[in-house]
């Protein structure tokens, strides 16, 4: 009997939510660790279970959008919507336990939504320009983690493939880069401060991650070891 085919844009919708929930989860023990590097090490977690279970992220697509047709382009910017979907659920089921509001996060004097907060105010208060440099570089470390990923899994790589998971992440946090799916998190973390500043920053977010995700296999069309 011939399995019937599941809705692509539901099948879209389930991976990305998946994803932005894994992401939540990252960006709840990062900020739940004392230690900065430990937190950075531990968010990784997120993006390792997105590339193995082959779940949907905007800043893992975005970099293929000139290698596919225009329909993988539409795709692309659902799962976005998808991811910040399941990232704002997470936040708000976060808001439901005693971690968001009432319990101090261990060794500091702050709640998870005190530094949420602390995360959402320095971006927010950052001019445009630096937001899409910041967005720029997380885009170029994502791409990074997902195509190496890739080609390690092909050469049946595993340790490879933690390993260039693991190390892009850690930088773009510990380097305070901005990612698109995460900060959807941080905002509905926060309490959603400043909307009409928020639909600033997100688009130049979402652009800055674009345009990163993108500089790396553009510039080796130029090269003669492409990609």
């Amino acid at each position: 009997m011939e399995k019937k085919q599941k809705n692509k844009w539901l099948s879209f919708l389930a991976d990305g939510m998946l994803s932005g929930l894994m992401i939540g989860i990252g960006c709840v023990v990062s900020m739940s660790c004392e230690n900065r590097y430990l937190g950075a090490f531990l968010f990784s977690l997120g993006l390792f279970c997105i590339v193995q279970f082959q779940y949907g992220l905007y800043t893992g697509k975005v970099g293929y959008i000139f290698d596919r047709d225009k329909a993988y382009l539409g795709e692309t910017f659902f799962t976005f919507l998808a991811n910040a979907i399941g990232a704002g659920l997470t936040a708000g089921i976060v808001h439901l336990t005693r971690f968001a509001t009432e319990t101090k996060v261990n060794g500091m004097d702050v709640t998870l939504m005190d530094r949420a907060q602390t995360t959402m105010s320095a971006k927010l208060d950052d001019s445009l320009l630096s937001s899409f440099v910041l967005a720029f570089f997380c885009g170029i470390l994502m791409f990074s983690a997902v195509e190496g990923s890739r080609r390690c899994n092909e050469k049946k790589n595993f340790i490879g493939g933690v390993f260039i998971v693991v190390m892009p992440i850690m930088v773009f946090i510990l380097s305070g880069f901005n990612h698109c799916v995460a900060d959807a998190f941080y905002y509905c973390m926060a309490g959603c401060p400043n909307p009409l500043r928020a639909l600033c920053y997100f688009p130049v977010a979402i652009l800055g991650n674009l345009c990163g995700g993108v500089c790396i296999p553009l510039l080796k069309r130029l090269s003669r070891n492409p990609l």
